[in-house]
C-alpha cells in the first residue's frame, strides 16, 4: 500500500482543560456534580475585573481589525486576479475577431465558469486553512465500503457496485500505469545525478579547452595577419527587424583581419520594406570597409537549413576554412573568433566548437526567469560534460564554428526535419567528427518573452528530434562507430532525454496522479509527489544559483510546459502535419546596457580607423538616407494579443477538481500541489505569463 499521510493529530487538537469528575451521596440534594477545573475558591482573587473586561474588549476589537485586513487582502488578490482575467476574456487587447458580438459573449460565458471555479477553489483553501487553525477533523483517510446488511435501497447498492468495479478493474491499469512511470522517472533522475556529478568532477579538476598561447602569430609583423585561417560568417533571419541591425552591428565588429573575413547576410525575408532596410544596414557597413555581402533566395525552401544550404552552395566559400553562424539575435563580442577558432589548430579531428549562450533580457519576466534555469543547466551541464567526456553534443544551431571540410563530408545541411542543427551533429559525429564546447565564450542573445513564441520554439525543439530519430536510426545501427556511441545516441541522447522526459512528466503529474485522486487505491507515494522532483529542481537550478526563489515555479512551469512537449513529441514521432511547422521565434530587440556601449566604441573605432565617406559616391550616399527616410517614416503599429489554450485549460479544471477531492480526503500534500499546479495550468491557460505576442 503506498504510504499515506496521518493527518489525524494535525487536525485533533485537546481541547479541555481540566479533568471531569463524577460524584455521587447517598442522600443526594443533587446527584451529579461536574467539575471542569479548579474550584473558584482556590482561584487567585482577579482585581481590577472592570479594567480586565476592558482590555479583553480591546483585544478582540484587534483581532477582528486583523480577521476584516486579512479577508481585505484576500478579496483584492482575487479581484485583481479575476479583472486580470476578464480583461484578457473579454476586451482581448486587440485580439482579431471574427464577430465582436459573438466573440464577447463566449468571452463572458467562459469567464463566469472559471470565476465560479476558481472562487469555490480558493474558498475551500481557506476554509482547510480555518479548519486546521481551528482542530477540526471532517475527513477520514480511510476507505470504507459499508456492509451489505447496513443498505438500503438501490442507489446503495450501485455504489458498492462502483466501488468494487473501481477496485477490480479500474486501479490495476492505473497501477500498473504509474509504477512504468515511476520507473522512468527514476530512471531520468539518475541521468541527471549522474550529469551533475560530471559537472561536479569538471569545476573541480578546472577541466576545459585550452589554448597554448597565439597560434596564429608569427614573428613577422607584416605577414602575422596571413597565418589567420579564412573565416565565413554567416547570419540567416527571416523577418527579423526587431534585431537585425544589433546582430549586424556585432558580427561587422568582430577582430580579425579584413581580407580574412567575409560575412553573408542571409535574408529570408518576405517583407519588401524590411529587405530594404537589411540592404541599407549591409551597405553602410561596407561603405566602412566590412567584406560584407547580402544574399536573398527567391525561392525560400527548406527553412534555415534552405538558406545555409543556398548560401554554401557559391564558388568563394571553397577558398574559406571555417564558417561560424550566428542567428538574427546573437551579438557576438569582438574577440569571438580569436577564442574559437585556435582550437582548430593542430587538431584535424575537430569539425565544431559551440560557444555558450547568455541572456540579455532573462531579467524581463516570469517566464523568461524560468527559461534561464533551463538553459543555464543546459549549457553549463548537458553540453559541457558530454564534450569533456564524449566530444560529442547537439549543436545548438548558432554561435558556434564548423569546419567547412567536416559539413561538407557529413551531407551539408538537408532540409528533412526542422532541426537542422542536431542533424549535422548526428551525421557528423557519425563520421567521426569531434565537438569541443567552450562554457567560458558567452554570446549573448534574447530568449521569448511571450508564452505564444516560446511554446513554438519548443514544439519545434521536441518535435524535431522524433523525425530525426526516425530517419537516423538505420544509419546509426549501420554506422562504423563504436558500440558505446551507437548505445548512447539511441538510448541516451535520443530516447531519454528527447522521448521519456516529456512522456513521463506529463503521464504522471498531469494524467495519473489527478486520478488517482479518484481512484484511492492506485494512489502515487509522496517521494514520487514531493521529494524526488524537488530535489530534481534543486539540481536544475544549481547553475543559475540566483534563480533559487523560483524553484516552486520553475517544478510547477515545467509540469505544465509537459503538455506541449508531449504534443509535439507524438507529432514528431508520428510524423503529423504539426512536426513539420516552423515559426520565427518573436524577438523583442533588446540590449544590455554593455552591449549599448560595446556598440558605440566599436562604430567610433571603425570611424577613427577608416574614412567612411571618401570612397562613397554621392548617389550611394543618396540611397542610404532614402532607406534611413524610409524606416523613420514608417512607423509600425503594434497591438498587443492573447490566445486562450484550450489543453491547458481543461487541465486546470481536472486537476483542481481533483484537489478538491483530495481536500475531502484529507490529503495534505496532494492537495497542495493540485491546487498550485491546477492554478499554474489556469494561468498558462489564459495567457497570463510572459509578455503578450505584437
Amino acid at each position: 500500500m503506498a504510504p499515506r499521510l496521518d493527518f489525524s493529530n494535525w487536525w485533533t487538537k485537546d481541547t479541555q482543560k481540566g479533568t471531569p469528575v463524577v460524584v455521587k451521596m447517598e442522600n443526594p440534594t443533587f446527584s451529579v456534580v461536574e467539575i471542569n477545573g479548579a474550584d473558584a475558591a482556590f482561584r487567585p482573587v482577579e482585581k481590577s475585573r472592570g479594567k480586565n473586561a476592558k482590555q479583553v474588549t480591546w483585544v478582540l476589537l484587534l483581532r477582528a481589525h486583523r480577521a476584516v485586513g486579512c479577508v481585505t487582502w484576500f478579496a483584492t488578490v482575487l479581484w485583481a486576479l479575476l479583472g486580470a482575467i476578464k480583461k484578457r476574456l473579454i476586451h482581448g487587447q486587440g485580439v482579431a475577431m471574427e464577430s465582436e458580438s459573438d466573440k464577447l459573449e463566449k468571452g463572458k460565458m467562459l469567464f463566469r465558469v472559471i470565476r465560479v471555479f476558481l472562487v469555490t477553489s480558493l474558498a475551500v483553501l481557506a476554509f482547510e486553512v480555518v479548519a486546521y487553525l481551528q482542530g477540526w477533523h471532517f475527513g477520514n483517510p480511510t476507505l470504507h465500503i459499508p456492509r451489505t446488511s447496513d443498505l438500503e435501497g438501490l442507489l446503495h447498492l450501485a455504489y458498492v457496485a462502483w466501488l468494487r468495479f473501481r477496485a477490480e478493474y479500474i486501479a490495476p491499469p492505473i497501477q500498473a500505469l504509474s509504477k512504468f512511470c515511476v520507473v522512468l522517472f527514476l530512471i531520468q533522475s539518475v541521468d541527471r545525478m549522474l550529469l551533475c556529478l560530471g559537472c561536479f568532477w569538471i569545476k573541480f579538476r578546472k577541466v576545459k579547452p585550452k589554448i597554448d598561447g597565439d597560434p596564429f602569430k608569427s614573428d613577422d609583423v607584416e605577414g602575422s595577419a596571413s597565418n589567420c585561417p579564412m573565416v565565413l560568417v554567416q547570419i540567416p533571419m527571416c523577418n527579423e527587424r526587431e534585431v537585425y541591425d544589433q546582430s549586424i552591428s556585432a558580427v561587422c565588429g568582430i577582430d580579425w583581419p579584413r581580407d580574412r573575413l567575409l560575412i553573408q547576410v542571409l535574408d529570408d525575408s518576405d517583407d519588401e520594406s524590411l529587405q530594404w532596410l537589411i540592404k541599407a544596414e549591409v551597405s553602410k557597413w561596407s561603405q566602412k570597409g566590412i567584406n560584407i555581402i547580402y544574399r536573398h533566395r527567391l525561392i525560400r525552401t527548406g527553412y534555415k537549413a534552405g538558406n545555409l544550404n543556398s548560401a554554401m552552395s557559391c564558388d568563394y566559400v571553397k577558398d574559406y576554412e571555417f564558417v561560424a553562424i550566428f542567428d538574427a539575435d546573437f551579438q557576438p563580442n569582438p574577440d569571438f573568433l580569436k577564442r574559437t577558432v585556435p582550437h582548430f589548430k593542430d587538431n584535424p579531428e575537430l569539425g565544431l566548437v559551440q560557444a555558450r549562450w547568455s541572456f540579455v533580457n532573462k531579467d524581463e519576466n516570469l517566464l523568461t526567469r524560468l527559461q534561464n534555469i533551463n538553459l543555464c543547466f543546459h549549457f553549463e551541464v548537458e553540453q559541457q560534460v558530454n564534450g569533456v567526456f564524449l566530444n560529442f553534443f547537439g549543436f545548438n544551431g548558432t554561435a558556434g564554428v564548423w569546419r567547412i571540410k567536416a559539413l561538407e563530408e557529413s551531407g551539408g545541411w538537408l532540409e528533412r526535419t526542422t532541426v537542422e542543427d542536431m542533424d549535422i551533429a548526428v551525421r557528423a559525429h557519425l563520421n567521426g567528427w569531434k565537438f569541443i564546447f567552450l562554457n567560458d565564450v558567452k554570446v549573448p542573445c534574447e530568449v521569448p518573452e511571450s508564452y505564444e513564441a516560446y511554446r513554438k520554439q519548443q514544439h519545434r525543439w521536441h518535435s524535431g528530434p522524433m523525425q530525426l530519430f526516425r530517419l537516423c536510426l538505420p544509419a546509426i545501427v549501420k554506422s562504423k562507430v563504436s558500440a558505446w556511441k551507437k548505445a548512447n545516441l539511441i538510448l541516451l541522447f535520443f530516447l531519454l532525454r528527447k522521448l521519456i522526459l516529456p512522456f513521463y512528466s506529463f503521464t504522471l503529474f498531469c494524467i495519473i496522479l489527478p486520478l488517482t485522486m479518484f481512484v484511492p487505491e492506485a494512489e502515487l507515494p509522496l517521494w514520487v509527489i514531493c521529494y524526488v522532483p524537488v530535489f530534481m529542481s534543486l539540481l536544475n537550478i544549481l547553475p543559475a544559483p540566483k534563480s533559487f526563489p523560483f524553484i516552486v515555479p520553475y517544478l510547477l512551469f515545467e509540469n505544465t510546459m509537459s503538455v506541449t512537449k508531449f504534443n509535439a513529441m507524438v507529432s514528431g514521432l508520428l510524423q503529423l502535419g504539426s512536426s513539420y511547422e516552423w515559426v520565427v521565434t518573436k524577438k523583442a530587440g533588446r540590449s544590455s546596457e554593455s552591449d549599448l556601449l560595446a556598440a558605440a566604441e566599436r562604430e567610433t573605432k571603425s570611424i577613427e580607423r577608416q574614412k567612411i565617406h571618401k570612397g562613397a559616391s554621392d548617389s550611394d550616399l543618396t540611397e542610404s538616407e532614402k532607406f534611413v527616410e524610409h524606416r523613420e517614416a514608417a512607423p509600425i503599429t503594434v497591438k498587443k494579443t492573447n490566445k486562450i489554450y484550450k489543453k491547458e485549460l481543461t487541465l486546470a479544471f481536472l486537476l483542481l477538481t481533483a484537489s478538491v477531492r483530495s481536500l475531502l480526503s484529507a490529503q495534505g500534500v496532494h492537495f497542495y500541489f493540485l491546487l498550485f499546479q491546477g492554478v499554474t495550468f489556469l494561468l498558462v491557460g489564459l495567457d497570463l505569463i510572459g509578455e503578450q505576442m505584437s
